[in-house]
């Protein structure tokens, strides 16, 4: 299993294909960095425009049967992040074993 991350509005766009024509992706990591930069909201990650950005992202990864990753689960996003269907969970920086350890309390693992 491979995956990929999408970083930019091409990326989004091409996503589909991606997906399906490509054997083994298993998984898809949004770079909530650069799809910020890229859309004008630097570091801007909670912006409107950014979340909807991202939200097409974990749509079209549902439509396909594949997990999408958040790169910067923390306590205050965890809950509408996994409401949201993102199912692989990284430690925002800085990142430690206890930020680890609340995601895996939080998410009942």
């Amino acid at each position: 299993m491979s995956i990929i991350q999408i970083e930019d509005t091409a990326g989004i766009s091409n996503l589909r294909d991606m997906l399906k024509n490509v054997p083994g992706i298993g998984a898809v990591v949004i770079g909530e960095g650069d799809l910020s930069q890229e859309l004008g909201y630097p570091r801007q990650t909670e912006h409107p425009a950014v979340l909807e950005a991202m939200a097409e992202v974990v749509a079209i990864c549902k439509e396909n049967n594949v997990i999408v990753g958040h790169p910067h689960a923390e306590k205050k996003n965890f809950a509408r992040i996994t409401e949201e269907g993102y199912r692989l969970f990284m430690c925002g920086a800085p990142r430690s074993f206890a930020a680890l350890d609340a995601l895996r309390e939080l998410s009942g693992r």
